[in-house]
């Protein structure tokens, strides 16, 4: 290190505690100062100018299309100043907690006032945000006037595995004068169950993440009406969410928005730059190539069989389980691999699956599990966290997220200590993916498609686990052919049931059961259908277990968004959402 480094270092280590209060106490009573000064501004605005909004009314009507028509009654009080009108402005860009941006797409505005007569008004869209500004510049205005706007929405539900939700900015933080009322009414796109709807409401600045500050909830006429408590100074607004069953409208999610201004060729400005490209966009992408090469690939050991009617075995003689089977297969332990335990769990006497009614599962234990020394880690995990302290569990009612989650992990480490891996390939895959997005982020384009092809296929198998996959292979050719050894499974009914959960972890359960169907087979013990009039048969079996299996996928998916966007129940505050701005007069 040089003596002007040492030197500067040394400066900035005697000026540091210098600078700490200012940073630490500086931040920390501008924060709180700013709650404050936007309610001292705002009454001191108020009381000069005399300006305010005396009403502040949002109608918001969920359609069937997946739009939402929004209409917002604004009683404006100029006071004693002579204005034109006012401006609303409303951003059509709505931002997901993992920075990517959306379009909402507005259109059809009118504005009226209070008998149905239009207002002259123009409208602008920058920075953006839709701009309306409404009124005559050549005619002047003073005391009470109602606008009322509208407009329709395309994009601003959310869509969540098992709700779907309307997050919308009702009021906006940005207004320059205080409302004194406000109400937000919501319509639901048809007759719903009140049991099936959640509400919030958040009010205040943008934050502020109180539901019980500034407005209440009531359900009525097929909707929710939200009303103020009490007055919202400038730049405080109020956010609602409100979720409804899945399904019951379109889905009609936002556009994907990337602006050009955030493309990495704009700041390509210099020479060190394109030496770096070279790097970056040449070497880093054939690098990835040559990983996949030398280490990605899986050992050679030969094609599957025809057929082979068992399930992969170990050196020490245990089974894979399906589980073990489906993630060594293609090197995922996705949800019919999940399901494919229950199932396998079921036959082993841990629980009984019950269809009460139609389409309604339950699983009642049968047998304690603490102790049992038969059982994989994954699959006492999975177990703990079905039943928790309870004895039976209806699917629809249990969240198990996080459960799944932790069992995933168990599965994947399950077979990095079997030696079927020698690293975790979800590990291996999560790497490629940031790599991945790295490369979209900084314009890469060989890097990205390099990381896409070859890192969803970079997990390595070791030598027995590639002969052992081999084997997994060949037992989903016996699993389904349809014309292969009909005259042995006849003879050899139990096959049936033994290697069910291994024809649902490979997804070719309906052909497995397709083969049994003109044997009388007889019930399982481990499941009971809640139409006891039919008579058993292994397609009514599947056609159930597919029911059930569908139910069970909601409850073992994450409930998060196909776009990344959070929920209003989760991490709400004011100002999140759609719709937001603010707005004043001119």
């Amino acid at each position: 290190m040089g003596k002007y480094w040492r030197r500067l270092v040394i400066f900035l280590f005697f000026l540091f505690p210098f600078l700490l209060p200012h940073f630490v106490f500086g931040k920390a009573t501008s924060y709180f100062r700013s709650k404050e000064t936007v309610r001292t501004r705002t009454k001191t605005y108020a009381t000069i100018n005399g300006e305010q909004i005396k009403d502040f009314v949002v109608h918001l009507g969920i359609n069937k299309d997946g739009t939402v028509d929004v209409r917002e009654k604004i009683i404006y009080d100029f006071g004693y100043n002579y204005k034109h009108g006012i401006y609303r402005y409303i951003p059509f860009i709505k931002e997901n907690k993992e920075g990517e941006k959306f379009i909402l797409k507005m259109n059809d505005f009118s504005v009226n006032d209070e008998k149905g007569n239009s207002y002259p008004f123009t409208k602008i869209t920058e920075n953006d945000r839709v701009f309306l500004k409404i009124g005559k510049a050549n005619k002047m205005i003073t005391g009470l006037h109602t606008y009322i706007i509208h407009y329709k929405v395309e994009g601003a539900l959310t869509y969540f595995s098992d709700h779907s939700e309307l997050y919308w900015n009702a009021t906006g933080n940005d207004w320059s004068v205080p409302i004194n009322h406000f109400s937000v009414r919501v319509v639901l796109p048809g007759p719903v169950s009140q049991k099936t709807v959640k509400e919030v409401c958040y009010a205040g600045i943008v934050g502020d993440n109180s539901s019980s500050f500034g407005c209440q909830a009531t359900y009525a006429d097929n909707g929710l009406y939200f009303l103020s408590k009490r007055i919202l100074f400038s730049h405080q607004g109020v956010t609602v969410a409100v979720s409804f069953p899945k399904n019951w409208v379109a889905y009609l999610p936002a556009e994907k928005y990337i602006p050009f201004a955030e493309t990495f060729w704009g700041r390509v400005i210099n020479i060190l730059k394109i030496i770096f490209l070279f790097f970056w966009y040449v070497l880093a992408p054939g690098y990835i190539f040559y990983r996949w090469w030398r280490y990605g690939r899986d050992p050679k050991v030969g094609k599957a069989v025809t057929a082979w009617y068992d399930p992969p075995k170990l050196d020490n003689g245990r089974f894979l389980t399906p589980t073990e089977v489906g993630g060594l297969v293609d090197e995922r332990v996705d949800p019919r691999d999940i399901f494919a335990m229950v199932i396998y769990l079921a036959q082993r006497g841990y629980f009984k699956i019950e269809e009460r009614k139609k389409k309604d599962f339950y699983l009642v234990k049968k047998k304690d599990f603490v102790n049992d020394q038969s059982l994989l880690p994954f699959e006492k995990r999975f177990l703990h966290g079905l039943f928790d302290e309870d004895d039976q569990v209806r699917i629809k009612d249990k969240n198990l997220n996080t459960t799944v989650s932790e069992v995933n992990k168990l599965v994947y480490q399950q077979m990095v200590d079997d030696h079927l891996f020698p690293k975790n390939p979800q590990k291996v895959r999560t790497m490629y993916h940031i790599i991945m997005v790295v490369g979209l982020i900084t314009g890469n384009i060989f890097l990205f498609l390099a990381a896409l092809i070859f890192g969803r296929v970079m997990p390595r198998k070791t030598k027995k686990g590639a002969e052992l996959r081999q084997v997994a292979l060949s037992l989903k050719n016996f699993l389904a052919s349809q014309e292969r050894q009909l005259k042995f499974q006849a003879e050899k009914k139990y096959l049936f049931e033994k290697l069910l959960p291994f024809a649902i972890a490979f997804g070719v359960e309906k052909i497995w059961a397709k083969r049994f169907a003109q044997f009388n087979l007889d019930p399982p013990d481990w499941y009971q259908s809640y139409d006891q009039s039919n008579l058993f048969s292994s397609y009514l079996l599947m056609n159930s277990l597919q029911s059930s299996f569908s139910a069970m996928k909601w409850s073992i998916t994450p409930t998060s968004s196909s776009s990344g966007f959070s929920s209003g129940f989760s991490g709400g505050f004011s100002g999140g959402g759609g719709g937001g701005g603010g707005g004043g007069s001119w």
